[in-house]
């Protein structure tokens, strides 16, 4: 791949759009932004709308085509998927999203491809690998500063943990990130699974997790295609461009000051 530019594919919603005159019209649907971000990191964004016929087959004949995935942001996984009821503040399920992003992560990480979990991503890729989510932050924290407003992306501050693949991208110090979510990863339950803390809000919330013996497997509970770098999506396409391994990319990006911050 060194010298060329890797196709990323990005997770997203089928769903009905009212585009004038066209009331209803089905469409798979994302937020541009993701797709600027890929692009100013120098990758190719593709679209991967859930599939009807989805299994781990055909999840994993579909990443043979794309050189990393980001899981995106969205609706709350169904509480079902791991043995809880739904939480009266849960939004409308998706199951088409919950079963085809799902089988994504399986075969992504059979096949080791880089990945970069955002928000729900993030929520997608430890219930995945048999983790539960905390399903309304304001019933332990006692505020909202995680989701204040409707429609409203705000920020608080995150603290990267010291000598992760997380920390060496955006930088040990406490950050201001994009936020707007109401559930997160319950850190116990992803233990020994792979996946280790990367970064957590003062509060006690896990807000990113990675796994480093994979190449590249991070996952963040902030909107980080909200943040004005592309740190994240940088080191993402560094990792599809290079094949490198996660303590060689490590070295790599914290000895680059240009892919130092998001």
């Amino acid at each position: 791949m060194s010298g060329s530019r890797p196709v990323v594919g990005i997770s997203c919603y089928v769903e009905d759009v009212d585009r004038t005159p066209w009331v209803a019209q089905r469409s798979a649907v994302l937020p541009y932004r993701y797709v600027q971000q890929v692009e100013a990191a120098g990758g190719i964004a593709v679209v991967l709308p859930p599939r009807p016929d989805v299994d781990d087959a055909m999840a994993a004949e579909v990443l043979s085509r794309v050189d990393a995935l980001v899981v995106a942001g969205g609706a709350d996984v169904q509480a079902g998927l791991y043995g809880e009821p739904a939480h009266p503040s849960s939004q409308q399920a998706r199951p088409d999203r919950d079963a085809w992003e799902s089988a994504l992560v399986r075969a992504a990480e059979a096949a080791d491809l880089p990945v970069l979990g955002i928000c729900r991503g993030m929520q997608v890729m430890a219930v995945a690998a048999g983790g539960r989510l905390e399903q309304h932050l304001p019933d332990r924290v006692g505020h909202e500063a995680h989701s204040p407003r409707p429609g409203v992306y705000t920020s608080h501050h995150v603290a990267p943990v010291a000598g992760t693949l997380l920390a060496s991208v955006v930088g040990d110090d406490v950050l201001d990130v994009p936020t707007y979510h109401h559930q997160a990863v319950l850190p116990a339950t992803v233990e020994g699974t792979g996946w280790v803390p990367a970064a957590w809000h003062e509060d006690g919330t896990l807000e990113a997790m990675e796994c480093p013996e994979a190449r590249f497997r991070v996952a963040v509970q902030w909107h980080a295609e909200e943040a004005e770098g592309a740190a994240l999506f940088e080191a993402l396409v560094a990792a599809a461009r290079d094949g490198a391994p996660a303590g060689v990319l490590r070295h790599a990006v914290a000895g680059d000051g240009s892919t130092a911050r998001g």
